[in-house]
């Protein structure tokens, strides 16, 4: 029970956790930070359809609720991929600092953003990379937002993050590993088992947070979206989130889920739900009373 209140036991618990999954992807070939280039287009679709619209506008108001105040403001935005929240921020007032490292994605970041040219500013450098201090970042942002990025991966990548920060910090991340809804159907003809979720590390940043004396709101949803692609991209994700897991992709593998894509969607069109369950939470860091509003 000790070791439930120790901060550095759960620090490092969440680096050796973070360092076994970072290992993996480098070993199956995939480099967090372009692991996006693939899908950008189809990411930037899904994004700033009605309902990928709506998913951002939810989230902005939760954070107005809050008491955070975009007119004005200065944001970094890491991981931000073509503007998902990039844009909104930028017409609600805000001016943003955008890091994003995929070519794909900041091509299409700097078009979506074009017409708010003087309010965003975009460093397409992974953050990793980026000193802090050197740059002029440290306590320059009134918000500082994380929205499913991989750069919070470890305590210290969260340190980070708050360096940069004046007001508010938020972050989100998936309580569990992103369910994919084809993963699901083929997992027992590549495993000969059930698939399993397990719980991701949204749960130390709440535990570290709680223990290092931090003021924070949280908030745990359940989010799913539906595409629908072709065999040959099904197939292509497949063996991707094949690769997530550790599982042989290989020839056998592939041609076991080609076969069951091919039985399944005679139509040769497939329909994928992806999603689950996601954690949010703003850091508070000046006024950490809390936030009450007029009804």
């Amino acid at each position: 029970m000790n070791d439930f209140f120790n901060a550095a036991t759960w620090e490092k618990a969440w680096k050796d956790d973070s360092d076994l999954k970072l290992d993996r992807m480098k070993r199956n070939g995939i480099d967090p930070t372009r692991s996006f280039d693939h899908k950008a287009k189809i990411f930037n679709e899904q994004s700033f359809s009605e309902e990928g619209k709506e998913r951002s506008r939810r989230i902005m108001n939760w954070l107005e609720g809050q008491g955070v105040r975009f007119q004005n403001a200065s944001v970094l935005d890491i991981g931000a991929a073509s503007g998902v929240f990039s844009v909104p921020l930028a017409e609600r007032g805000a001016r943003i600092t955008a890091v994003e490292t995929s070519p794909p994605l900041v091509e299409l970041l700097q078009e979506n953003t074009s017409k708010f040219a003087e309010q965003v500013s975009i460093v397409p450098l992974p953050f990793e990379d980026i000193d802090v201090v050197s740059h002029g970042w440290k306590n320059a942002f009134d918000l500082v937002f994380v929205s499913m990025s991989p750069v919070v991966h470890n305590w210290e990548s969260v340190e980070k993050l708050l360096q940069c920060a004046r007001q508010y910090c938020y972050i989100s991340m998936p309580v569990v590993p992103t369910e994919h809804s084809l993963v699901k159907e083929i997992w027992p003809l590549v495993t000969g088992q059930s698939y399993q979720s397990k719980l991701s590390e949204m749960g130390y940043l709440l535990h570290l947070l709680y223990l290092k004396g931090y003021a924070y709101e949280s908030l745990i949803t359940r989010e799913v979206k539906t595409t629908e692609c072709s065999r040959e991209e099904a197939l292509q994700e497949a063996m991707k989130w094949i690769g997530h897991h550790r599982l042989p992709a290989d020839e056998r593998t592939r041609s076991i889920i080609a076969d069951y894509l091919e039985q399944a969607y005679p139509s040769g069109k497939v329909i994928i739900q992806e999603g689950g369950r996601y954690g949010k939470v703003l850091i508070r860091l000046q006024d950490q009373n809390m936030h009450t509003r007029d009804i």
